[in-house]
């Protein structure tokens, strides 16, 4: 840790899955880590676990989003914190599209123009988006709103890597595929479907695959920016193409 010039952390999305692994990979990494959740308990747990400072807060909050960032000098910002649909666009409600665009994405743009400027003003900090192959590729089955919100992370990923040019401050995309988290239970309202529909008879990634992933482009040295990773299931494949037939009528 020597050279490791990262103090600090913040992660949203930090009570579970994806979120509570990368809290415990950085936090055995020895950096602090400042945990962000809606839930209160489970954050008091981790905190208990790894010694991470608990912040129940929505990343929709603003104003609670803007005083804790006031009060941290944050090194590492992880842009996790997300939310899914089921359901293409004819069947997303007016709600549902608010709801994934304020934390799928705008959280993620208002997080980042605050930590922003005191990365700047000390030339030190990585910003790390938490993205999903669903920004990538169109397949059938996804939520077009999370498709496109995504797809939103993967664009500001790349733009800020061109307005950061000539700074000390990395940023890196880490784009998974199917992971084992709760998340598919929240969809259908059933873990144990959830867990017998999608996991049971696959090899899917588990959260730590992707902390590991975090940690791997955070503790690179400084001269080496993990720009982009796409992390998949060793059994998963995107792509394929669907051709539909000609109907009767058209024929």
């Amino acid at each position: 840790m020597s050279n490791q010039p990262y103090r600090t952390a913040l992660v949203t999305g930090a009570s579970s899955g994806i979120g509570a692994a990368i809290v415990r990979r950085l936090s055995e990494a020895g950096i602090e880590v400042h945990a962000v959740a809606r839930d209160a308990k489970r954050l008091a747990q981790l905190a208990e676990e790894t010694g991470c400072i608990a912040h129940a807060l929505s990343v929709s909050d603003q104003a609670g989003i803007e005083a804790l960032v006031k009060s941290v000098e944050i090194d590492v910002l992880i842009n996790n914190a997300g939310q899914s649909r089921t359901g293409n666009i004819t069947r997303t409600t007016v709600e549902d599209i608010d709801a994934l665009v304020d934390v799928n994405l705008r959280a993620v743009l208002q997080l980042t123009r605050l930590v922003l400027p005191g990365m700047i003003a000390r030339d030190r900090g990585h910003v790390v988006n938490i993205s999903s192959i669903a920004g990538h590729y169109a397949f059938a089955g996804g939520n077009t709103v999370y498709h496109a919100t995504k797809a939103g992370v993967h664009s500001l990923s790349q733009q800020l890597r061109c307005d950061l040019f000539g700074k000390h401050i990395r940023v890196t995309e880490v784009s998974p595929a199917r992971v084992e988290t709760e998340v598919f239970g929240r969809l259908i309202g059933d873990m144990a479907e959830a867990k017998k529909r999608f996991f049971d008879e696959y090899e899917s990634l588990l959260p730590e695959d992707i902390a590991n992933s975090v940690a791997f482009a955070v503790l690179a040295p400084q001269r080496m920016n993990v720009s982009f990773m796409e992390v998949l299931p060793t059994m998963q494949v995107v792509g394929g193409l669907n051709f539909a037939k000609k109907t009767a009528e058209a024929v």
